[in-house]
């Protein structure tokens, strides 16, 4: 470190050497800018601004340049987007709606309990604002739910789970992957805002690998129970059906990517497609990857694993273009959906068409 001269009260220049100074030259050359807000500035432009700040404003912006290359490379890598946390009451349901129709996302991987909001929401209910501070056991009285500092009608909420136990009557009686369950859920919605009919109206496909941990399970619940009773065969949601048709997407996809919001089951349903891969003899992680979320790293967890970590298991490729943002969802999607629909940088990517046969994936066009 430079040495004070004490005789004259000044600093001296450290004894670097010539390849030395090249190095500090070459580390230090790339200024933290400080963000100019204007009047007129648009979404896009404030995130690009943001890539060019430090700590989680920096990791915005590389997020964004990562969608725009993943969005833009000719292989058209197929995307598949990841779905955990309490998404709908936060507020997102449009801007993840936006994402598959406007071709952003290919295949979508989500918790149950999005999908249930979602479809609550396409029956005429909504999500009201409320307080963390909430008193719960008056709200339990009023058979009121709370989501943080969100609530819901559970009297509406019971009347959705049912709803869905009986779409499940309608079925012919056998097993199905969620896929299939949830595309015949969303042939009975019509709610142009609704995620569950967009996928089925669009032909992208959802899975919900834990479904029974939610609200629709509970309705998948009800409708086994009155099978039963009546003697009949119920319908069976198997998950692992749900692997072998992820496999398939994986094998007969050109290339893939992942988009992570938060992490959970979906994350690594999505990560270990790429390795069941393996079971056709194909060996290649995700091209792209990006995930914003708020879990930290240091419990092990797999919601808060980093994607740099998934490249020791093979998930993400070893010459892959990735980055994380610890930034809560409701935040960070916004951010970045703006920054990808103001852009329009998937305007040049033609929309998949999936073949299946049942649980065969026949071709992908």
């Amino acid at each position: 470190m430079p040495k004070k001269n004490e005789s004259h009260g000044e600093f001296v220049e450290a004894g670097l050497d010539s390849a030395q100074r090249k190095q500090k030259k070459q580390i230090l050359s790339k200024p933290v800018d400080s963000l100019k807000v204007t009047q007129n500035m648009t979404i896009s432009e404030l995130v690009s601004a943001m890539g060019s700040m430090s700590i989680q404003a920096r990791n915005i912006g590389t997020c964004a340049q990562v969608l725009e290359k993943m969005m833009t490379d000719k292989k058209r890598p197929t995307v598949f987007l990841g779905l955990a946390g309490p998404l709908i009451a936060a507020g997102l349901r449009d801007v993840i709606k936006e994402l598959i129709v406007r071709g952003v996302v290919d295949v979508v991987v989500s918790t149950g309990a999005i999908l249930y909001q979602d479809i609550y929401q396409a029956r005429g209910f909504k999500h009201y604002r409320g307080t963390p501070e909430g008193d719960d056991t008056v709200l339990h009285d009023l058979r009121i739910d709370r989501i943080y500092d969100t609530y819901v009608d559970e009297e509406k909420f019971w009347e959705t789970d049912l709803w869905c136990g009986h779409m499940a009557d309608k079925l012919e009686p056998g097993v199905y992957s969620s896929r299939q369950y949830m595309d015949f859920l969303g042939s009975q919605l019509t709610d142009e805002n609704s995620i569950v009919y967009q996928c089925h109206k669009l032909g992208v496909p959802i899975f919900a690998p834990a479904l029974n941990d939610s609200s629709i399970g509970i309705g998948l619940t009800a409708h086994h129970i009155r099978a039963l009773q009546a003697g009949k065969e119920p319908v069976k949601i198997n998950s692992i059906q749900d692997n072998h048709e992820l496999a398939q997407l994986v094998v007969k996809s050109k290339a893939t990517s992942a988009i992570y919001v938060a992490g959970g089951v979906p994350k690594n349903y999505i990560n270990d497609a790429v390795v069941m891969s393996y079971l056709y003899g194909v060996e290649r992680g995700h091209d792209y990857a990006i995930q914003v979320t708020t879990a930290v790293t240091a419990d092990g967890g797999l919601s808060s694993s980093t994607l740099g970590e998934a490249q020791s298991w093979g998930k993400i490729d070893s010459d892959a273009t990735f980055a994380m943002a610890w930034v809560e969802p409701s935040v960070a999607l916004p951010l970045l959906a703006g920054y990808l629909f103001q852009k329009d940088l998937a305007k040049k990517r033609k929309r998949l068409k999936f073949n299946w046969n049942g649980e065969y994936l026949n071709t992908i066009g």
